[in-house]
């Protein structure tokens, strides 16, 4: 795949690409430096510490890399810790970013020996620069078109050997072609309550936060099995923490800290309980239509779909029913009502 280069293309993809994404010291400071320091995804971690260190002994650049899985799980991180792993340069932009052919071609053409670019939800990348990647990743090599019209000349542009990470939350978008070009493919889980407290407890020492064993158990099992919520939910527990209490965070102190903002034992906050509302009360448990019960609780279809519905699904309390959505027994339960005699989906 060719396509046009101009100036301004290079120049704006060039300042996406180094422009890394604006973090705050703070959330920066707990993200794991290597794989040793990672809790939990055993399996990846194992197999990401083989092909690295086998890279290593090579003395090569590893095999493209492709990491899956929900928001939250530690995809940015792992491809911050490849490279460091590595030891070499870290490259970082996104899918929506990458407009046109020209704007991946000015990113690739720049990169240095062996350095790591990240494209993070790379599913969303545009066809023609899709396109344009194939033989960047396989032959390391881009075609350049000069000119235009009849005069037009593509020049074949050797690029240095680089390690690519792409991370996406929707893998089932991502087209046969670019998949099959990565060589290791790594599926992020979602993490049990032990290994999130570790994470809080980790996370804690680093931001100077006392907690006990039960403040972080506490707090892990509100967090979704999700270590971004779970690290969010320790800085708002601190807050309260250091304003209502002594600054030190146990049980009761984190469980007053999370109803106040609205996150309750099942890790729901006000949407989910919005939405369990709406079908065990206005809609009597269904089924019910997406649109009918995103207009009941204010928000928009997409919103209650990728937001709410996963994590209600994944718990159990709520089903998808060719006929629409329903609220299983547990809904009825969490909510504190009776189910009706028989269920709708039943």
């Amino acid at each position: 795949m060719t396509d046009e280069i101009s100036e301004e293309d290079w120049n704006r993809a060039l300042t996406a690409a180094t422009a890394s994404p604006e973090e705050s010291d703070l959330e920066a400071s707990i993200r794991p430096g290597k794989l040793d320091d990672v809790i939990g995804q055993e399996r990846v971690r194992e197999q990401l510490h083989l092909l690295l260190e086998s890279a290593l002994r090579r003395g090569a650049s590893p095999d493209h890399l492709l990491l899956s899985g929900p928001p939250g799980l530690g995809k940015t991180t792992l491809a911050m810790i490849v490279a460091a792993e590595l030891g070499v340069g870290l490259r970082q932009t996104s899918g929506p970013a990458i407009e046109r052919s020209g704007d991946l071609a000015a990113i690739l053409t720049s990169l240095e020996p062996g350095e790591v670019l990240f494209i993070d939800e790379i599913h969303r990348m545009a066809r023609p620069a899709e396109e344009l990647l194939y033989t960047a990743m396989e032959d390391f090599r881009v075609d350049v078109v000069v000119g235009k019209g009849p005069g037009a000349t593509a020049i074949p542009l050797d690029l240095e050997p680089f390690t690519l990470v792409g991370a996406t939350t929707r893998s089932g978008l991502l087209t046969g072609p670019l998949r099959d070009r990565f060589g290791f493919l790594g599926q992020l889980e979602f993490y049990n309550a032990d290994e999130l407290a570790s994470i809080v407890t980790r996370s804690a020492a680093i931001l100077d936060v006392p907690v006990t064993a039960e403040g972080a158990s506490e707090i892990a099992g509100r967090s979704r099995g999700t270590p971004r919520i779970a690290n969010r939910l320790l800085r708002r527990v601190r807050d309260y923490a250091q304003v209502k209490g002594n600054g030190s965070v146990d049980r009761s102190m984190a469980d007053a800290a999370l109803e106040l903002y609205d996150v309750d034992r099942l890790g729901l906050d006000r949407l989910d309980r919005a939405v369990l509302e709406a079908l065990t009360g206005t809609f009597r448990g269904g089924p019910v239509g997406l649109t009918t019960i995103a207009v009941a609780v204010g928000e928009q279809p997409d919103t209650v779909e990728e937001v709410c519905e996963p994590y209600l699904v994944r718990t159990g309390l709520v089903a998808r029913t060719p006929r629409g959505r329903v609220a299983t027994a547990a809904a009825w339960q969490h909510m504190g009502k009776n189910p009706p005699e028989q269920l709708p989906f039943h």
